[in-house]
């Protein structure tokens, strides 16, 4: 396909005015306009952003070739198979839909049609997330801390399918090991959802994944630690950097009234590109509908992180 990729985006509130900026930008695709429950909101965003404000879904696909859907999580679903019996390739922010059945029969739907049903982990395509998978070969234990202070706009789902969906996606996709056995706690702290929850995994490989999520807190960190046999790996998501840390040796001195403790190790910092990994994304989806890349984030790869994460949920729900 030689011709631009004619875009539109569903759902213009927080995260949807991103995907529209984003869309102005892209080289090989054309926004086309957007749609909003909201006509006030959609047609302010339209004149802000220089495009068109549609009347209905149904307007908009007429027009595109692709959709972004960026409106609440219950929507997802109803809109994407819409979307997709129309012949319109999908990116669908996540979680791809509210339950596991509605996931399979969207991934199915695109299947039949030989569409593209990207599902928005934005994380993939963070510059040290693309690194990652080139040093983290063999990981035997995993930790990752996805904290924030809370942000109202997100009051449709907890934690679980808010923050720690990406880590889950990204924990499955470097172990490609089946998840054997999950404990999961977490606590309502201010919303009728899940705010804290933390989650031990463990695969039929042995590795051990331990993944913190909390949008309770004071400060904002997104972090990943993955141990292996011969290094240590750290990421930093909001910097976009990654550590390797080899041949760590540690010795005690006992000194007058005192116990001195030394670590010392060879700390390799790996050159990462960082570009906006919401671009990439798009880039990506774009990509893969004019046939010249692959998808990287299959829906039946994201079918299997939601079966976990539900999985983790229903063990949270039975704590309460």
């Amino acid at each position: 396909m030689d011709k631009k990729v004619r875009l539109g985006v569903i759902g213009t509130g927080h995260m949807g005015q991103y995907h529209v900026n984003v869309a102005k930008m892209l080289s090989d695709a054309e926004l086309i306009g957007i749609f909003d429950a909201s006509t006030e909101r959609a047609t302010q965003i339209a004149e802000k952003h220089k495009t068109k404000a549609f009347a209905s879904e149904a307007d908009l696909f007429k027009e595109v070739d692709a959709v972004i859907i960026a409106a609440p999580t219950f929507l997802h679903h109803k809109i994407a198979k819409q979307a997709l019996a129309e012949k319109i390739h999908v990116l669908v922010e996540k979680p791809i839909s509210q339950t596991v059945e509605e996931a399979k029969e969207l991934v199915e739907l695109a299947n039949t049609n030989k569409l593209i049903l990207q599902v928005g982990h934005v994380e993939r395509f963070n510059g040290a997330v693309l690194e990652l998978g080139k040093v983290a070969e063999h990981p035997l234990m995993i930790e990752s801390r996805r904290i924030a202070p809370f942000n109202a706009r997100i009051s449709d789902v907890g934690v679980v399918l808010d923050m720690m969906i990406h880590d889950i996606d990204i924990v499955l996709n470097l172990v490609k090991s089946e998840v054997v056995d999950v404990k999961a706690v977490g606590s309502s702290i201010v919303s009728n959802h899940e705010d804290v929850a933390s989650v031990v995994l463990r695969f039929a490989n042995g590795c051990v994944a331990s993944l913190n999520a909390s949008r309770a807190s004071q400060a904002k960190i997104r972090t990943l630690n993955i141990s292996q046999k011969d290094s240590y790996l750290f990421l930093d998501f909001t910097n976009q950097e990654i550590e390797i840390h080899r041949q760590a040796s540690s010795t005690t001195q006992l000194g007058k009234g005192e116990i001195r403790y030394k670590q010392e190790s060879i700390v390799e910092k790996i050159f990462v590109h960082k570009d906006n990994p919401l671009k990439q994304e798009h880039e990506h989806f774009i990509a893969c509908i004019q046939g010249s890349a692959e998808p990287m984030v299959k829906g039946e790869s994201d079918i299997r992180t939601l079966e976990v994460a539900y999985r983790i949920l229903q063990q949270i729900g039975e704590k309460k």
